[in-house]
């Protein structure tokens, strides 16, 4: 599997280019409550509500100490209000009462594994929202799986999983050095623009060679193919 991870990053790479990465990395709490909101929306909205929640305070601290329901009012625009105001009004009360402050610096400290553990203990939190501060503010080789990531590489062949919990397993136990922020950002792109959950754009798809979906929208792909085919050479 290792080996076929690498080829799929490479045609991404080849199709999209490296993904860019900001110089310094966001801030864990600000990143984890940012991934809460993006849950179930567009980036445009989840962004907006991010910056209308931490624009309109002093700190986290004091958006602790808010009601659940003013925390709902400002991050509306994202969606699921409740659900998404009680996962962060619940996290940052958590954090407060344990470390005194509101701060996931000591997680710097900790390997993979027991980063996942630590922030999985709050409520609201999965795996996916803590592999991606892992993986964006931390900086560590880890590959989140939302539903682009698990769709996608289950159409690949690199996994057979129902979860996206157990594709993040096998494919984090794989996942070659270096690799899993293009990797995930161009799957995240490649789910969004061609690989969709239904009739996917299979004739321009640059891993059309080696995908293992029975499921492929053909149509019209004998134009693509020898272009396709050739672009897989020539990265070998």
């Amino acid at each position: 599997m290792i080996s076929k991870i690498k080829l799929v990053n490479q045609l991404l790479i080849k199709k999209y280019g490296i993904p860019g990465r900001p110089k310094n990395p966001p801030n864990p709490v600000d990143l984890l409550i940012a991934t809460i909101l993006s849950q179930n929306t567009n980036d445009r909205n989840s962004y907006k509500a991010f910056n209308n929640l931490k624009n309109s305070f002093k700190n986290w601290e004091e958006v602790a100490n808010l009601p659940r329901v003013t925390i709902e009012k400002f991050i509306r625009v994202a969606g699921l209000g409740k659900q998404k105001s009680n996962a962060i009004k619940k996290f940052l009360v958590s954090i407060l009462k344990k470390e005194g402050k509101i701060s996931l610096n000591k997680l710097k400290k900790l390997n993979n594994n027991a980063i996942l553990t630590e922030l999985t203990k709050y409520d609201g939190v999965g795996t996916k929202t803590a592999s991606c501060v892992l993986l964006f503010s931390l900086r560590r080789n880890v590959c989140p799986v939302d539903t682009h990531v698990h769709r996608t590489t289950n159409r690949i062949g690199l996994v057979e999983t129902k979860t996206p919990d157990r594709t993040f397993e096998i494919i984090n136990e794989n996942m070659p050095d270096n690799i899993a922020h293009s990797f995930h950002t161009n799957l995240i792109r490649l789910g969004r623009e061609i690989c969709k959950p239904s009739n996917p754009n299979c004739n321009i798809c640059p891993l059309l060679k080696i995908c293992k979906y029975k499921g492929k929208n053909l149509k019209s792909i004998s134009s693509y193919k020898e272009n396709n085919f050739l672009l897989l050479d020539s990265i070998k």
